[in-house]
C-alpha cells in the first residue's frame, strides 16, 4: 500500500503536502509547531487536518506491519501463493487482514481439527468436490476406524461436516459478503431482563433499529444497560436470506449425495461459526463508530470550554460548597493570588445563617470583592440561595456565576487543606479558566457523554491533543504559568514543565526566552518546538512577548526597520494598521527571506501582540438572583448558558440548580443533524420553558422562541 498517496486521497490534499507532514512528524515536530510555524513547508495544513493525518498515518504503519508479520508466517507454513499475497497487501483494514489469515492461522482444537485428527479430511473432500456417484454411507465405510476413534458411517459424516462448515466459516470473501449483508439489513434489538424493574433504560426495553442507522448514543445507552445488566442486546440478521446466498456459492452441483450434507454444513457453519463472529464485528464496529463520534463532540465541547474567555480585573471570592464540614472559602485578587481562606457553616446541620452572612459582609467589604464563584457540588442548591439573599442586603454591586468543583493538583497551595485549594480553583477559573482546566482530567471535566464507557486510551489521546491545540493557540505565560499549564505547551515534558518552574523560583522571571535553553534537560530541539508559543511580558526583547518564532527575529526585525519602527514600537499595544503597509507582500517576503504566509503572521503579531483569541468568546451570564424549579413556568422566556452538547441536544444552565435540555428538535427550523451546528459550549442562548418535571428533575426548552407565523408577521 502506497501510505502516502492513501493519506493524500483520504485528507483531499496535495501528495506534497502530505509528504511534507509525513516527514516533519517523523522528525520529532510537534502538531501545533507544523501547524503554525511550518505553514509554507506543509501548504498551511490546520491542527485538525494534521492530526487526521498523524491518528491515520500510525493507523496505516500499523496494518502494514501486519500484513508483514501474516505473509511471514503463513509463508513459514508453506501456503503462501502469488494471489494470497496480493490480496492480503491490497486490504486497506485489519479486519480484511484477519479474514484472510484466519484459514492459516493456529487454532484452538476445535470440532474440525478433532475431525481431521480421526483422518477425516478425505471424506470432507469427497463431499466438498460434489462428484461422487455413491451415497455417503458407502464413501464412510472406509473412513471407519476403532483407532481413531470413528466408530460408524454417521460420525464419519459428522466429522467431515465439521470440517467443512470451518472451511466455509474460513472464507475471506464469504465472511466480507455476509458482513456486508448483515450491516445493510441486520437489526440491533433489546430486551429488558425484568420489566418491571424502573430505570434509566425504560426506552430500550423493547427497542429495535436497523444496524445501518443506529445513532452513536444509543449504541453507547445499550452498552452501559447490556453491562449493568439490565438489557439484553442482540444483532438480528437476515439469516435465511444468508443462508441461501452461502448455499449458492457452495453448492455449485446438484448432487443427491453430496448436496444434503452441503446444506448442513453451510447451516452448521452459518450458525455456529460465522453469525457469533459477525455479531461480535458489528457490534464492535458499531461501538468504535459511537466512540469516534462521542470523542469528536467531547473535543468539540472540550475545546469551547477551554476557549472561555477570562474574567479580568475582579477580586473573586471561591466558594466551595458543603453541609458538616461547612462551605471553604477562599478570596482571590485579580492576579490569581490567594489573599485569604476560611470556612463557614451556613448549611446543615449547623445553619449559621446569619453568622456566615456577617463574616462574609466583611470579607467583601475587606478585600472589595466583586465577584462569586460557586462550585455546583453538595450544597451547591442552598449556598446559591444564601449569596442571592445576601446581594440583596449590601451596597454596591456584587454578581455571582455557579462552576463545576473539580480535583486539584495537590502540590498546590500546600498551606491550603483541600477545600480551601478547591474554592481558591472555583475563583481562579472564572480568571482564567484556561489556566486551570488543565490541571484536571480532561475526561472529567463532565462536557460529553459516556466518557467512562470510552477506550480511555483513545480518548485520553483525543483530549489531550484538544488541549495542546488551545493551549498553543492561546499562548502561556512563561513567568506565571503553572507546571501542570506548561506540560501542554508543544515540546514539553512533564519533566521539562517542572524544571522551568524549578528554574523560575530559583533565579526569578525569564528576561527573554533563550533564557530556556538554561533549564536542566530542555535542549534546542525542545527550544525549538515551545519557544514561540511562550510569552515574557515586559522582557528585555518586546518581540518574546508575542507569537513570532525566535527564528524569525531578524526578518521581523528587518521588516520592522523598512516600515518606520523599532521593536520597542511594540510595548506601546503593538503598531495598528501595520500590515497595510505592505503594498507588495509576496515581493516583500522574498526580500526578508521568509514564506509569505509566515509574514503574515509575523505582521498579525506585531499588530496585536499576544492577542488573546477568547477575547472573542461569549462571556459568562453573571447573576444577581436565583431561580427555583418551582419557579418556572412553561413558556417563560430566559437567558442561558450552554453547559453540555450530545448528540441528540443541549444543557442549558437558566438560573436553576438543574440544567434543562433543549432536543436537537427544539434547537433550529432547519433540519440539523447535530447539535454542534448551532449552539457551541458556553453561548449565551434565549430559551423558552416547554415543560417542568420536578420529581424527575428535569427541564424542557426550546430554542424556537417564536412560530413561523409570528415572524412572517412582523
Amino acid at each position: 500500500m502506497d501510505i502516502i498517496q492513501k493519506l493524500t486521497e483520504e485528507l483531499e490534499v496535495r501528495k506534497w503536502q502530505v509528504e511534507a507532514a509525513v516527514k516533519l512528524i517523523d522528525e520529532g515536530n510537534t502538531i501545533p509547531f507544523i501547524s503554525r510555524y511550518r505553514k509554507e513547508v506543509t501548504g498551511a495544513l490546520n491542527d485538525e487536518q494534521l492530526r487526521k493525518l498523524d491518528e491515520r498515518l500510525k493507523y496505516l504503519r500499523n496494518l502494514e506491519e501486519k500484513k508483514t508479520q501474516v505473509l511471514s508466517a503463513i509463508e513459514e507454513q508453506g501456503k503462501l501463493t502469488e494471489e494470497l499475497r496480493a490480496q492480503i497487501e491490497e486490504a486497506q483494514t485489519q479486519v480484511a487482514v484477519d479474514d484472510l489469515y484466519r484459514p492459516y492461522r493456529p487454532k484452538r482444537r476445535t470440532r474440525a481439527t478433532m475431525a481431521k485428527e480421526k483422518g477425516l479430511e478425505g471424506l470432507a473432500d469427497i463431499i466438498r468436490l460434489q462428484m461422487t456417484g455413491r451415497s455417503l454411507e458407502e464413501e464412510a465405510q472406509a473412513y471407519i476406524s476403532e483407532d481413531k476413534g470413528v466408530a460408524s458411517a454417521e460420525e464419519a459424516v459428522a466429522g467431515a461436516k465439521d470440517i467443512l462448515a470451518e472451511l466455509i466459516s474460513d472464507q475471506a470473501d464469504y465472511r466480507t459478503r455476509i458482513r456486508e449483508m448483515t450491516w445493510n439489513e441486520g437489526i440491533v434489538t433489546s430486551e429488558a431482563k425484568d420489566e418491571s424493574q424502573e430505570s434509566v433504560y425504560e426506552t430500550y426495553y423493547h427497542f429495535s433499529q436497523p444496524v445501518s442507522r443506529m445513532a452513536g448514543h444509543r449504541t453507547l445507552a445499550l452498552n452501559r444497560g447490556e453491562a449493568e445488566k439490565m438489557l439484553t442486546v442482540k444483532v438480528e440478521a437476515p439469516e435465511e436470506k444468508i443462508v441461501e446466498w452461502l448455499e449458492r456459492q457452495v453448492i455449485v452441483r446438484d448432487n443427491p449425495n453430496t448436496s444434503p450434507a452441503l446444506r448442513e454444513a453451510v447451516e452448521d457453519s452459518y450458525a455456529r461459526l460465522i453469525r457469533p463472529a459477525i455479531e461480535r464485528e458489528i457490534r464492535n464496529q458499531l461501538t468504535e463508530q459511537a466512540q469516534d463520534g462521542a470523542i469528536q463532540v467531547f473535543g468539540k465541547n472540550l475545546e469551547q470550554l477551554l476557549m472561555q474567555p477570562p474574567v479580568s480585573g475582579h477580586v473573586v471570592l471561591g466558594w466551595d460548597p458543603g453541609y458538616r464540614n461547612g462551605c471553604k472559602l477562599a478570596v482571590v485578587d485579580a492576579t490569581g493570588k490567594v489573599l485569604d481562606a476560611l470556612v463557614i457553616y451556613p448549611t446543615a446541620p449547623k445553619n449559621q445563617i446569619e453568622e456566615s452572612k456577617k463574616i462574609l459582609k466583611k470579607l467583601i467589604e475587606k478585600y472589595q470583592i466583586t465577584l462569586i464563584s460557586l462550585g455546583n457540588g453538595t450544597a451547591s442548591r442552598e449556598s446559591e440561595q444564601i449569596i442571592a439573599d445576601l446581594l440583596k442586603e449590601i451596597p454596591g454591586k456584587v454578581q455571582y456565576v455557579i462552576y463545576s468543583a473539580s480535583k486539584l493538583a495537590a502540590e498546590e497551595f500546600p498551606d491550603l487543606d483541600v477545600g480551601q485549594r478547591s474554592a481558591a480553583s472555583i475563583a481562579r477559573r472564572l480568571q482564567d479558566p484556561l489556566a486551570e482546566l488543565v490541571k484536571i482530567d480532561p475526561k472529567s471535566i463532565g462536557v460529553g457523554q459516556y466518557q467512562y464507557d470510552m477506550d480511555q486510551k483513545r480518548l485520553g489521546e483525543a483530549l489531550s491533543g484538544v488541549v495542546e491545540d488551545v493551549v498553543n493557540r492561546v499562548g502561556v505565560d512563561l513567568n506565571t504559568a503553572s507546571a501542570p499549564l506548561l506540560e501542554y505547551v508543544s515540546g514539553i515534558t512533564k519533566t521539562l514543565a517542572k524544571n522551568i518552574v524549578a528554574y523560575r523560583e530559583e533565579n526569578g522571571r525569564f528576561a527573554e526566552r533563550r533564557q530556556l535553553l538554561k533549564v536542566p534537560k530542555l535542549g534546542p530541539k525542545a527550544y525549538e518546538q515551545c519557544a514561540g508559543f511562550l510569552r515574557i511580558m515586559g522582557g528585555s526583547n518586546p518581540l518574546d512577548g508575542t507569537g513570532v518564532h525566535p527564528e524569525s527575529y531578524e526578518a521581523a526585525e528587518k521588516l520592522l526597520k523598512s516600515l518606520g519602527y523599532t521593536s520597542e514600537d511594540l510595548t506601546r499595544g503593538g503598531i495598528r494598521g501595520i500590515s497595510r503597509k505592505v503594498r507588495h507582500p509576496e515581493k516583500t517576503a522574498e526580500e526578508l527571506g521568509i514564506g509569505e504566509l509566515t509574514m503574515k503572521d509575523i505582521l498579525q503579531e506585531l499588530e496585536k501582540p499576544a492577542r488573546d483569541p477568547r477575547d472573542e468568546m461569549p462571556r459568562p451570564v453573571l447573576r444577581s438572583d436565583v431561580l427555583d424549579m418551582e419557579d418556572l413556568k412553561p413558556g417563560m422566556v430566559l437567558k442561558g448558558t450552554v453547559r453540555n452538547i450530545i448528540d441528540f441536544g443541549a444543557f442549558v444552565d437558566i438560573g436553576v440548580h438543574q440544567d434543562g435540555l433543549v432536543h436537537i428538535s427544539q434547537m433550529s427550523d432547519r433540519f440539523i443533524r447535530h447539535p454542534l451546528e448551532v449552539v457551541k459550549i458556553g453561548d449565551v442562548v434565549e430559551v423558552k420553558v416547554l415543560g417542568v418535571d420536578a420529581a424527575k428533575k428535569r427541564i424542557s426548552l426550546t430554542m424556537k422562541l417564536y412560530s413561523k407565523r409570528h415572524r412572517d408577521d412582523s
